[in-house]
C-alpha cells in the first residue's frame, strides 16, 4: 500500500468516526423538549444535506451533492444593533460523503470544516435567520477539477433560516461553495458553486 493511500484511509477513518459521534448525539436527543432557539451556553445538533451547481469562475459543468453532521456552540448571548442583533456561534461539520459529477468523471470524496463563524439573528416567532462563513478540506478519489491536486480547501458562505418546530429545528440555507488546491497542485482553476442545503436538528440548552 501507498504511503499516500495509507494517509487518506486514516483520515477517511477519523472523519467517519466524528460522523457517527454526531449521529448518535442527535439521534439521543429527537425525544426532547420544544424548541427555543439558540442560547448562550447553548449547543446545536444537525443533520444535513446539499446539493448544487458550478457558476461562473473556475472549472464549469460541475455538479456537488454531500451530507454532513453538524456540532456547534452557542458562545455569547444576543449582543448588536437593531436588526443585526444576535449571537455568535462556532460549529464543527464532519462531512462523511461528496459526490462530484464532472465532465471526464465522477468523484466520490470525504470533508472537514473545522472552521464555521456563524452568527445567529434574533429569533423572529418561529424564524431564526443567520450568516455563516466556513472552511474546511476535502480529499477525493480523483483530481478535482481534473489535472490538478484530490486535495482541496473549500472556503464558503451562507445565509440561511432555521425554523424551530415543536420538536425539531428545520434549516434551509443558500451557500456560496468554492474548492480551491490553494497552489497545492501547478494548476488551480477551481471550481465555484452555487449550493441549497436543508438539515434537520436540535438546538439544546
Amino acid at each position: 500500500m501507498k504511503p499516500r493511500q495509507s494517509v487518506l484511509q486514516i483520515k477517511c477513518a477519523a472523519v467517519r468516526d466524528v460522523s457517527i459521534l454526531i449521529a448518535v448525539l442527535l439521534l439521543c436527543t429527537l425525544g426532547a423538549s420544544a424548541q427555543t432557539g439558540p442560547e448562550q451556553g447553548g449547543s446545536e445538533i444537525e443533520l444535513w444535506t446539499a446539493g448544487g451547481h458550478s457558476v461562473s469562475g473556475g472549472r464549469g459543468g460541475t455538479g456537488i451533492w454531500d451530507i454532513g453532521l453538524r456540532y456547534g456552540w452557542v458562545l455569547t448571548d444576543a449582543h448588536g444593533p437593531s436588526f443585526l442583533k444576535g449571537r455568535f456561534e462556532y460549529a464543527v461539520d464532519a462531512v462523511p460523503l461528496y459526490v462530484i459529477f464532472q465532465p471526464a468523471n465522477t468523484a466520490y470524496g470525504i470533508g472537514l470544516n473545522p472552521l464555521n463563524l456563524k452568527w445567529d439573528f434574533k429569533r423572529r416567532g418561529h424564524l431564526v435567520p443567520y450568516a455563516e462563513l466556513s472552511g474546511g478540506l476535502l480529499f477525493t478519489t480523483h483530481q478535482v477539477p481534473p489535472h490538478t491536486s484530490s486535495v482541496n480547501f473549500t472556503p464558503s458562505g451562507a445565509f440561511g433560516v432555521h425554523y424551530l418546530g415543536q420538536r425539531l429545528v428545520w434549516t434551509v440555507e443558500a451557500r456560496y461553495f468554492h474548492i480551491s488546491n490553494a497552489g497545492l497542485s501547478r494548476l488551480n482553476p477551481g471550481i465555484n458553486s452555487f449550493e441549497v442545503r436543508i438539515g434537520v436538528g436540535k438546538f439544546r440548552k
